[in-house]
Order: C-alpha cells, then sequence, then structure tokens
C-alpha cells in the first residue's frame, strides 16, 4: 500500500509540475491515466483487503465456536459417564 501511495505522490508532483512549466497536452493525458489506473489498483487492494479481514474474523470466530463445543462435549461426557 506504501508503494502505490508513493507513486500517486510522485505522479501529484508531476501534474503540479506540468501545471506550472505547462510541458504539453502528451503528459497530461499519460499522467491522467496513470492516476486512474492507480486509484482503481489501490480501490480493488483495499476491498480486497476488506473482504479478506472479514473473512479471517468468521474464521477465528468458528475456531472459537468449536473450541467451546469441545468442552461442552466433553463435560457432556463427564458427566453421561457418572450415571
Amino acid at each position: 500500500m506504501f508503494i502505490w501511495c508513493t507513486i500517486l505522490f510522485l505522479l501529484g508532483i508531476a501534474a503540479f509540475m506540468d501545471s506550472i512549466f505547462n510541458y504539453g497536452l502528451i503528459f497530461r493525458q499519460i499522467n491522467s491515466v496513470f492516476f486512474m489506473l492507480i486509484s482503481l489498483a489501490l480501490l480493488v487492494r483495499t476491498t480486497t483487503k476488506i473482504k479478506k479481514r472479514k473473512m479471517e474474523g468468521y474464521e477465528r470466530r468458528i475456531e472459537n465456536l468449536e473450541i467451546q463445543l469441545r468442552s461442552h462435549q466433553s463435560q457432556l461426557d463427564k458427566a453421561t459417564e457418572n450415571y
């Protein structure tokens, strides 16, 4: 993520320099396409990270529930052995 932000920052500096020194229309078009593609990549990356974090939370919750189920099962087994 840091790399993407660095690239966007450098492109921002290039766009600022382009607006000050008026390098030309070709650079502006290329720069805008780079901004668009990199911001799209950041959007996709953040949404996949959010989904992954959500899935990891579900996996952790399932593991905790399995542990609780095993402990309840062992308590039930002990209770049935006594009768």
